[in-house]
């Protein structure tokens, strides 16, 4: 079957994007790419601060007027709320979730008191600083290689990146080191490639399908659903991770007022995935509370 794939024309997009075409071909379809600038690519070229939506919503246009027969989505980019028509049709198994940071020899705990670590992200700089509160947090914005290359140019003293996004690209730094989830709960979705479609496109749903996994389109679902009941979005400083084995579920979490970690707190939750839908409500109760 041919397909027309959806991708941003960044390079880490592309990258994910041509992960999921490789496996599509493997099962015997033809796609195609079609490279889109979203909104959010030109907002974050002018140094603004865009939100999630921005760097999708010309992917689902593209898929809503038949353009594409399927967009390629960081799940972490993706809002709960999807315009009506659309649905998510597979999820590939996931990648590295964890955070990372590119740093001295040692990691985290090697950083002497005062460094300058450069992150984007609320939720980082959040976890960082309860664990570190002697670190200073540095903004910091572009594409993963642009990020790099400030590193090396003396702008931090060290960097935390998705370690998702680095495997994609097949880049391995110096100095990279694995931020545990007890320390780093990553964003909601964080890892994971959702494969969105028109609803009631079933050729390419079940296209798409063949190369998705149910256990991780579960855990997507769930961190999604944590999401949406702490009404949070890509710049409040909150984390959602969920594994599964077998019938279980277990779901860290993880919520701070601001990107300074007051009154945050993370916790955890374990059962059966038959009762997901309490798992999220008890774990969204915990955290919520704290704020």
């Amino acid at each position: 079957m041919e397909l027309t794939l959806a991708t941003r024309r960044s390079p880490l997009a592309l990258a994910q994007t041509e992960v999921v075409a490789h496996a599509l071909r493997a099962v015997g379809h033809e796609p195609t790419l079609l490279p889109l600038v979203t909104t959010g690519d030109r907002w974050s070229a002018t140094g603004g601060d865009a939100d999630k939506g921005m760097f999708v919503r010309e992917l689902e246009s593209a898929v809503l007027d038949g353009r594409a027969d399927l967009a390629i989505h960081s799940a972490k980019d993706l809002p709960v709320e999807m315009p009506d028509g659309l649905t998510i049709a597979a999820v590939p198994p996931r990648a590295d979730a964890r955070d990372v940071l590119i740093g001295p020899a040692g990691g985290l705990p090697s950083l002497t008191s005062g460094s300058r670590v450069a992150t984007g992200s609320a939720r980082r700089s959040a976890q960082l600083l309860r664990a570190r509160p002697d670190l200073r947090i540095v903004d910091i914005r572009g594409n993963v290689d642009t990020r790099l290359e400030k590193l090396a140019a003396g702008s931090a003293d060290a960097l935390v990146l998705a370690a998702a996004g680095l495997e994609r690209l097949g880049r391995r730094p110096d100095g990279l080191s694995s931020l545990p989830v007890e320390l780093s709960v990553p964003a909601a979705g964080q890892g994971f490639l959702a494969i969105q479609g028109r609803s009631g496109d079933d050729a390419a749903a079940t296209a798409a399908g063949a190369i998705g996994t149910g256990g991780d389109a579960t855990c997507l679902a769930v961190e999604r659903a944590v999401l949406e009941a702490l009404g949070g979005g890509c710049r409040e400083p909150i984390g959602a991770y969920c594994t599964a084995a077998g019938d279980e579920l277990a779901l860290h979490g993880f919520m701070a007022r601001d990107a300074a970690g007051s009154r945050g707190r993370r916790a955890e939750v374990r059962g059966p995935v038959v009762e997901a839908d309490r798992l999220v409500s008890e774990l969204a109760a915990s955290l919520g509370a704290t704020v």
